[in-house]
């Protein structure tokens, strides 16, 4: 029998640019869990869905999946291929950047928040080892449907 997963979560700030002059103050939850060990998650709360009109009562949270490794690095130079780009920035800021076929949403982060998680997420499964806690045919169940 294996052991349960385990969990990395931590609410953040993050502030997303609204316009040039405008931003907006949000609350992001991120998720590890060691077993999905390569991934990391950003869940936004629902009112900030680029989809518009289009959504079921009451809406979902926004969760974006990406790789731990992309966000470990963009914390120190510029990240990222795709949907998702990750920079430090001037100051103690990082900025993150998703892209969608609804629009592009900019985020700043508190660099000292998303290095925290990281590092948190590296003592729940260490950089390296995600190998050993890769369930490699539950993963191929879910990307297969």
């Amino acid at each position: 029998m294996s052991a349960a997963p385990l969990t990395v979560e931590q609410v953040v700030e993050a502030r997303l640019f609204v316009s040039a002059h405008r931003t907006a103050p949000l609350h992001v939850t991120l998720r590890y869990r060691s077993d999905d060990p390569l991934a990391v998650r950003m869940v936004f709360p629902a009112e900030f869905s680029l989809d518009g009109d289009e959504l079921p009562e009451p809406p979902p949270e926004i969760e974006w999946v990406f790789a731990r490794q992309l966000l470990a690095a963009g914390l120190d130079l510029p990240s990222g291929v795709g949907d998702v780009h990750i920079r430090p920035a001037v100051g103690r800021w990082t900025m993150v950047e998703l892209r969608a076929a609804e629009g592009v949403a900019l985020l700043q982060f508190g660099a000292s928040d998303l290095r925290r998680f990281v590092w948190e997420s590296y003592r729940t499964v260490p950089e390296g080892f995600e190998g050993q806690y890769l369930d490699a045919d539950r993963a191929l169940s879910e990307l297969l449907g």
